[in-house]
């Protein structure tokens, strides 16, 4: 070294310190909120699933309960029958319209809105008449239960 050349007081190169853990960077900031509404959507579908499970189960229960009741009491089958339809009709449909229907015009609402005139031309009259009836032992229990489960799936979309 040259005595006209002062020593330079130079210092080890030193490697950048690693990024921090916090905060993150803005894409996993988008990531969170993405599978934070990812976890919001699959929550709520999964919530209305298990209440409309619920829902079909009660009904199930319902319909099981007035089926044991048939064999003692045909008139009061029908008409327990008539006002779950009716109790399910004014869930699913404007109240307005559901409320006051009776006899023949609540016949003819259920065909329309299940799809098939089984209510009002076929085995669904009896749950006009089988209150009135002198010998009710003539309701015919599965026809109708089979009617009005199936209404019951058209009303509420259940596929099962």
């Amino acid at each position: 070294m040259n005595a006209a050349t002062p020593a330079l007081d130079l210092r080890d190169i030193h490697a950048a310190p690693a990024p921090s853990f916090w905060p993150p960077a803005p894409g996993w900031w988008l990531l969170a909120v993405l599978l934070l509404a990812l976890l919001l959507v699959v929550g709520m579908w999964l919530y209305r699933r298990y209440r409309h499970h619920r829902e079909w189960q009660l009904v199930e229960a319902e319909l099981d309960r007035l089926a044991a009741l048939a064999g003692d009491d045909p008139a009061a089958f029908a008409t327990g029958l008539s006002t779950l339809l009716r109790r399910i009709a004014l869930q699913h449909f404007d109240r307005h319209r559901v409320a006051s229907l009776t006899g023949e015009a609540w016949l003819q609402f259920l065909d329309q809105t299940g799809g098939s005139e089984e209510f009002s031309r076929g085995i669904g009259q009896r749950l006009i008449d089988a209150a009135y009836r002198p010998e009710p032992d003539e309701v015919p229990v599965e026809p109708l239960l089979t009617l009005a489960r199936r209404w019951i799936r058209q009303v509420t979309g259940d596929s099962t």
